[in-house]
């Protein structure tokens, strides 16, 4: 591992490109159990979905006069972009998944 200037030890790009064993897992090795693994394609794809069926809908019905669903669906679309965002910065720094 490489060090930051700040003083934080942070990975190598070859070590995102093996994956990083228990990143999102609190019991990883725990009772024998493998390492868990972030599918972040999967996640890239769910969060593209609910982007677009979410930004469709808001504007469907705030036209037809549901606004307040519409709000409400609009900001699930905004998360969407958020975490999609996110995905796609982990999947540039060299995560598999």
């Amino acid at each position: 591992m490489s060090e930051h200037d700040n003083g934080r030890v942070r990975g190598t790009r070859a070590e995102y490109e093996q994956g990083l064993p228990g990143y999102h897992d609190p019991t990883a090795g725990f009772a024998g159990s493998s390492p868990a693994r972030s599918a972040l394609t999967l996640r890239a794809v769910l969060a593209s979905f609910g982007l677009v069926f979410c930004a469709a809908s808001a504007v469907f019905l705030i036209m037809s006069g549901l606004t307040a669903l519409g709000v409400a669906l609009a900001v699930f679309g905004a998360i969407a972009l958020v975490d999609l965002a996110w995905v796609v910065h982990r999947k540039r720094r060299g995560e598999p998944g």
